[in-house]
């Protein structure tokens, strides 16, 4: 269910409309005529925070652009815990599965945020990727990453002890906010709740590892925000854990 308040791009300038698609990275290098069908093809919706946007094996198709705020994909067990795929900040996409296979959706998508979002439905979805071979190339490449990050994922959930399965979620988020080469702000930080659904374990497991990591100085807290102190070192420890020294 598409919840969130509809706006019409009739009420958006077309040069708004453009502009606020450019912050979508897989639109980036796009033309301003390529943009200019993408913003025509598009409905508005603004959801505030904690409002559900899909939810998981609904029937709705259209694909989704983030042009302001963050959302957080997931799903709920049997037993009803939260599982965390994924959070997805401005300029990401998301239901673009669904657009091309019309299955049911795969998970639920909450507003994290006040968030804006541009949506298209799946016949303009699919028109789109067929009439422009550069748009198609753009989304191949990008299932080809989904792909090969959840490979990585479940791999990491196979095969890692849930202390290195910590690690590698915190290198995974330091890579997303590096401020340099070697070292990385997460803000806010995500609660150890949060990190504990990311990685299917529970929190005091969580509160142990960065313990553990705070002490040898690869980590610190700062208020709500979360400093990586060296990648370098993270990804090694990630890295032997993976057997891939």
């Amino acid at each position: 269910m598409e919840n969130g308040e509809k706006m019409s791009t009739r009420n958006i300038p077309p040069d708004r409309a453009r502009a606020m698609l450019s912050v979508i990275k897989e639109f980036k290098h796009l033309s301003p005529k390529e943009i200019e069908m993408v913003a025509a093809a598009c409905q508005w919706h603004r959801y505030d925070a904690g409002n559900e946007i899909v939810r998981y094996r609904d029937h709705t198709n259209s694909a989704f652009f983030i042009v302001q705020g963050e959302i957080r994909v997931m799903y709920h067990s049997l037993s009803g815990q939260e599982v965390i795929l994924c959070n997805l900040p401005t300029g990401e996409m998301f239901g673009e599965l669904t657009a091309i296979d019309g299955h049911p959706r795969s998970a639920t998508a909450v507003a994290r945020t006040s968030t804006l979002l541009a949506s298209m439905p799946a016949p303009d979805f699919q028109d789109l990727i067929y009439s422009n071979r550069k748009i198609a190339e753009i989304i191949f490449k990008r299932l080809t990453e989904q792909v090969r990050r959840l490979t990585e994922r479940v791999y990491d959930f196979s095969t890692l002890a849930v202390r290195n399965r910590i690690q590698s979620e915190l290198l995974r988020l330091a890579r997303d906010h590096m401020t340099t080469a070697n070292v990385a702000i997460i803000s806010p930080s995500p609660t150890q709740t949060e990190i504990a659904n990311l990685v299917s374990t529970h929190r005091e497991a969580v509160s142990r590892e960065l313990k553990k990591l705070i002490k040898d100085k690869l980590i610190m807290r700062q208020g709500h925000d979360l400093h990586v102190l060296d990648i370098a070192r993270l990804t090694q420890l990630v890295d032997e854990a993976r057997g891939s020294f």
